[in-house]
């Protein structure tokens, strides 16, 4: 029941929130994540680092997506331009007689993420092992 003041002639109820209930309830919480909290071990993910590879590729075919979602393949010097469809055929070309050899990726700015995502999986889907992606890093 609401505690009663009376002042004067009339009698009228006090209109506050108890907070000793809520600042009780707060400092076990509290009391609880001070206890549970070095009990907690940080957990450790191993993340892939550049430059580790096993061995590195006997050669690197680039493929080159421009701006306007064309895209040129590269073997040392050579450049040719292909199409969606005939660039795995093109790659498993380049490919025989290595034992390893890696496609990378370069890709505009630009350029919509599905458009390199198809090309990824289009040379996935052929059998290419080792796909990587290009990164320019900023100054």
């Amino acid at each position: 029941m609401p505690s009663v003041r009376s002042r004067g002639r009339g009698r009228r109820t006090i209109s506050e929130i108890n907070m000793v209930p809520f600042i009780d309830v707060m400092l076990v919480l509290l009391i609880i994540f001070m206890v549970t909290a070095p009990l907690i071990t940080p957990s450790m993910i191993d993340l892939p680092s550049v430059g580790k590879a096993a061995r590195q590729p006997d050669q690197f075919i680039q493929i080159t997506i421009a701006k306007d979602e064309s895209l040129e393949m590269k073997i040392k010097d050579q450049a040719s331009k292909l199409a969606l469809p005939g660039i795995a055929a093109a790659v498993k070309r380049a490919q025989e007689g290595q034992a390893s050899t890696a496609v990378v990726i370069s890709a505009d700015r630009n350029v919509k993420y599905e458009t390199v995502v198809k090309v990824m999986d289009t040379l996935q889907r052929a059998g290419v092992q080792r796909v990587g992606l290009s990164v320019q890093l900023a100054n």
